[in-house]
C-alpha cells in the first residue's frame, strides 16, 4: 500500500504514453511528442517515471507463433493432488521450466492451473504431456483444451477509463 501511494497518479497524456508504446513499443520518443503533442523531452521523463513505477515492466516483440512451428496451441487445466506451501512452489517451479508453457495462472473453481501451451502438433502435444507435465509430481488430473481457431488474441491492457484529468 505505501509503494502505491507513493506513485504518481497517472494522467490523461501518461494514458496515451501507454497506450501508443503498447501497439507499438518501437515509437521514438520525437513520434510519440508529436502524436500527444509534447516535445520528447517530457515524453522521456514520462516514460522512465513509469518505467521507474512499474506501469511499463518489459518492452518485447510479438512472434507469429505458426510461422515459428508452433501454430498448436492448447489450454490445459491442472488439479493437484494435494495442497501445501511447499507442493505449490515446487509445481510453479517445475512449470517455470518448460519453455512450452507460455502462461500460467492460479484460478479458483475445479482447477487449480490454467496453463497456456504452445506447440508444433499434436505429437509434440503428446510427447509434452507425457514426457514433461507427466513427471511433475503431485499432479492429481490435467484436462486440454484444443484451440481450433483464434478470434481475438491480445497482450494490450484495457486503458480506457484511466487516467486522472
Amino acid at each position: 500500500m505505501l509503494e502505491r501511494l507513493s506513485m504518481k497518479e497517472l494522467d490523461r497524456l501518461d494514458i496515451q504514453i501507454l497506450d501508443l508504446l503498447q501497439k507499438n513499443s518501437n515509437l521514438s520518443t520525437k513520434e510519440i511528442g508529436h502524436k500527444v503533442h509534447l516535445s520528447t523531452t517530457p515524453v522521456y521523463e514520462r516514460i522512465k517515471r513509469m518505467e521507474r513505477e512499474g506501469y511499463i515492466k518489459n518492452y518485447v516483440a510479438v512472434l507469429d507463433a505458426e510461422k515459428l512451428d508452433r501454430s498448436l496451441t492448447v489450454f490445459c487445466n491442472v488439479t493437484l493432488k494435494e495442497h501445501s506451501k511447499v507442493i505449490g512452489h515446487q509445481f510453479v517451479n517445475d512449470i517455470l521450466s518448460l519453455d512450452e508453457i507460455t502462461e500460467c495462472y492460479n484460478i479458483s473453481g475445479d482447477y487449480d492451473f490454467l496453463l497456456k501451451v504452445m506447440v508444433k502438433d499434436m505429437k509434440a502435444y503428446q510427447d509434452f504431456v507425457l514426457n514433461k507435465l507427466g513427471e511433475i509430481a503431485n499432479i492429481g488430473s490435467a484436462h486440454s483444451t484444443f484451440v481450433m481457431g483464434k478470434i481475438k488474441e491480445s497482450i494490450h491492457v484495457p486503458l480506457k477509463g484511466l487516467g486522472k484529468k
